[in-house]
């Protein structure tokens, strides 16, 4: 009986060390890339829930104003415009003649909507550097330039570079059609809000002029 006491606690004490050893093993995580780290701060694990959003892109230029509304299904690739007096349906997966130009407006709408998650969904080439001037404000933040190829997609070989604080949000960024050096156009981001868990910038202004871009009707539905 004490010959099988004995065995018994050492089988339990193996086991127990085998148990230790396995719950002291620590999991290496992978490090998020920059892109991945400013999409994460916007709420990008939201995402993958989202059904449909809605929105509408609105320009205010001195005294004229412009606006376009959008209703898109993430899941199904369904596309709805409705500017003026005109409607256009159509799904991304099938964009045809017809449908060209609106998608062309989508792509680019989206875009300014959605940048933080464009950073992870596109195929493009990053550069970092920390703490630099920012064009507008002139504070110190960090910069991500973003880079597009120069084959494919409706605006290829363009250029970005974005301005983002310690949290890795967005106050500023800079277009620079084709790569070029000079700015095309640099805008604010502000106005932050959380719409069901993606937090959006809905204000962009440039530093001259009376020019702003803005959204309104956002709706994130899940």
């Amino acid at each position: 009986m004490r010959r099988l006491l004995l065995t018994l606690s050492i089988l339990t004490l193996l086991a127990s060390c085998k148990s230790d050893k396995k719950d002291n093993t620590t999991s290496i995580e992978k490090e998020l890339s920059i892109a991945e780290e400013i999409a994460n701060a916007n709420g990008f694990e939201h995402w993958k829930d989202v059904s449909q959003i809605e929105f509408t892109f609105n320009v205010d230029r001195d005294t004229t104003h412009f606006e376009r509304s959008w209703s898109w299904k993430p899941k199904t690739g369904d596309v709805t415009l409705i500017s003026g007096n005109d409607t256009i349906s159509y799904n991304r997966k099938s964009v045809d003649s017809t449908s060209l130009n609106a998608d062309k407006n989508f792509i680019n709408d989206k875009y300014w909507l959605l940048a933080p998650y464009q950073l992870v969904w596109d195929d493009i080439d990053f550069t970092s550097i920390p703490m630099v001037a920012a064009p507008i404000s002139k504070m110190l933040m960090n910069k991500l330039t973003v880079t597009y190829s120069d084959e494919g997609g409706y605006t290829p070989g363009d250029a970005y570079d974005f301005y983002f604080d310690k949290d890795y949000i967005i106050k500023e960024w800079v277009f620079r059609q084709g790569n070029v050096k000079e700015p095309s156009m640099m805008t604010t981001w502000e106005d932050y809000e959380d719409f069901n868990g993606l937090k959006l910038a809905k204000t962009h202004k440039k530093p001259e002029g009376n020019w702003k871009l803005h959204f309104t009707n956002i709706k994130v539905t899940k």
